[in-house]
């Protein structure tokens, strides 16, 4: 066995000790919109949120194919525990990936993951390249007041990675990147999630009012609404780790419903059914295989395109599996607790991540035309 596969395994060792109570947990924070803050501290308490920091400076050090297999193990148990965690690990992940391949200097925040085992907060998906937020001039600094939507994993969070928007004189509107810590009085995490499914992700609004950001901790500028290289390499790192939780949402739906259609008699239309649900499962695991095979990089227009279309085509093809295995769960699924029920649920948030449908049509024309993309 390698190292890396050795890494792998203890990583997989330490969570597989976690997920029966995750399990066992996962129906009751589902039926109270409650967030599975007991998993979160359990993960750290296992030294997992530190899956993704380099093991010379304290953690795992895994590589995204590594951790979406994490990912998917965990999804098995809970899906929204997954999906916050997802979206801690993508921000920790590419932290890791600008250290290796930029040498961009950001070990100071990756050893304090380690040591402190922080949960990084992520606003990237209600930001993305517009971001939102205002940001004015202050001294030394600029002054921020903004709502943030959808931060998952918020009410376990250490640090919310977010942006901001500046009407810079000279360059018009410039986004600025940055960290927050969530313990800072102007900023509120707000228990305002309500969805339904993922129930307990804790993906309330974060609202900063009048958040102060020195100069010196602005990690990075760009134009707004652009694609920046910044948003290639988000879209390489983050995009493949987030549909490993989805794709393992459906395997669970799939293997709840063919344990069904086990117990019936072997019909034409049962069994045809179940062929249809084997071959949308299979279309999603091939695609979502080329995203991660696509996360192996460069961050460029092509390979975002590559993860954007995949994402497409794994969405596609996951609502088609929910959809049959709800049809072949009958009557029974469509009720409360049944497990189906709830799978059915989560698995529709598979729709809201970027991009939406359009935007992701408009990338992979443009690329094929020859065109700009901004």
């Amino acid at each position: 066995m390698t190292s890396t596969a050795k890494t792998l395994q203890t990583a997989q060792e330490r969570l597989a000790a976690l997920l029966p109570g995750f399990a066992e947990r996962a129906a009751a924070h589902d039926a109270e919109d409650c967030f599975v803050a007991e998993n979160f501290a359990a993960l750290k308490a296992a030294r997992l949120m530190s899956a993704a920091v380099p093991a010379d400076l304290g953690g795992d050090g895994l590589a995204i194919a590594d951790l979406a297999r994490l990912l998917h193990q965990l999804a098995g148990a809970c899906p929204s525990t997954a999906l916050a965690f997802a979206m801690h690990t993508h921000v920790v992940a590419l932290l890791a990936w600008r250290r290796q391949h930029q040498k961009a200097p950001v070990d100071a925040v990756l050893g304090r993951i380690a040591r402190e085992q922080l949960t990084l907060i992520s606003s990237g998906g209600s930001d993305w390249l517009d971001s939102a937020g205002t940001a004015r001039r202050g001294e030394g600094g600029f002054v921020i007041d903004a709502v943030k939507a959808f931060a998952s994993g918020s009410p376990a969070g250490d640090l919310l990675n977010t942006s901001a928007i500046y009407q810079d004189p000279q360059a018009g509107p410039t986004v600025l990147h940055f960290m927050v810590p969530l313990t800072a009085k102007e900023v509120t995490v707000e228990q305002s999630w309500r969805a339904m499914g993922m129930r307990g992700t804790g993906s309330g609004a974060i609202r900063l009012d009048g958040f102060f950001v020195a100069d010196a901790a602005v990690g990075a500028k760009r134009p707004r609404g652009k694609w920046h290289p910044l948003f290639h390499m988000v879209s390489m790192v983050a995009i493949p780790l987030v549909y490993s939780v989805y794709y393992a949402v459906a395997e669970s739906m799939r293997d709840v419903a063919v344990g069904a259609a086990r117990l019936k008699p072997a019909s034409a239309t049962l069994i045809d059914q179940v062929g249809e649900l084997e071959t949308e499962l299979a279309a999603a695991r091939m695609a979502l295989a080329d995203m991660l095979q696509a996360a192996e990089g460069p961050p460029c227009p092509e390979t975002t395109n590559r993860v954007f279309l995949g994402r497409a085509n794994v969405v596609r093809a996951l609502m088609a599996v929910a959809e049959r295995a709800l049809e072949l769960g009958g009557g029974q699924a469509y009720q409360r607790p049944h497990r189906l029920e709830q799978l059915f649920r989560d698995l529709q948030a598979a729709r809201f991540h970027p991009l939406p449908a359009r935007q992701q049509r408009e990338l992979a024309g443009k690329l094929a035309l020859g065109l700009d993309i901004d």
